[in-house]
């Protein structure tokens, strides 16, 4: 799978390392009980509902519930779960939050709130940057929790940071945005088939 998306995109052959790193960060949170929650601005906050959505039901299977604990009717319309929660679509608590306390703590709040060591927190910001997420990534390494973020080229203050940082190949806002959609499809696509179907099909 990794190497069909370099050879769609081949600009993030530079990046596979890092890709590799994400996806073995993903997997053990999942295989550990854990979590991820998601964040980011504007386009990225967009790209966190997009990932939670993808890992939080079937993406590229259908991913069949066998648990005799749920009645059969709702079995046969449950899909496997990777929890997940994107962080922006929590509107009362951020705008609460926003204008009680400090805009840039946001995320960080619900980081708190929310996360344990066993979690993985990904924050998306094409600068790496961005307060909000930069403090949400403190927190969560403040709480045990790991670290994966996209980025675009340049070092940050994310890249300083985090466990993992992938820095695509471009700098302009709406062009770090264009590859990031394809690297996290990969990620959710990969890890979806290493739990819920035949994980020697990664590469």
């Amino acid at each position: 799978m990794l190497e069909e998306l370099l050879k769609r995109h081949s600009a993030l052959n530079e990046c596979k390392e890092d890709i590799s790193a994400a996806l073995d960060l993903i997997i053990k949170t999942y295989e550990n009980k854990g979590k991820i929650l998601v964040c980011g601005n504007g386009g990225s906050a967009a790209d966190s509902e997009h990932i939670v959505s993808e890992l939080m039901k079937g993406f590229m299977s259908m991913r069949p519930v066998d648990d005799n604990r749920i009645p059969e009717y709702l079995r046969e319309n449950l899909q496997g779960a990777l929890p997940a929660i994107s962080l922006p679509s929590q509107i009362a608590v951020l705008s609460a939050y926003i204008n009680d306390v400090k805009p840039d703590m946001m995320y960080a709040q619900l980081v708190y709130g929310y996360a344990d060591e066993h979690d993985l927190i990904i924050g998306l910001s094409t600068s790496g940057n961005s307060a909000n997420v930069v403090n949400a990534a403190l927190t969560a390494k403040a709480v045990g929790a790991r670290v994966l973020s996209l980025t675009g080229k340049r070092d940050s203050r994310l890249s300083e940071i985090s466990d993992v940082t992938i820095r695509v190949p471009e700098t302009e806002t709406y062009k770090v945005q264009e590859y990031h959609l394809p690297v996290y499809h990969y990620l959710c696509a990969a890890a979806e088939k290493y739990f819920f179907e035949d994980s020697s099909a990664l590469e």
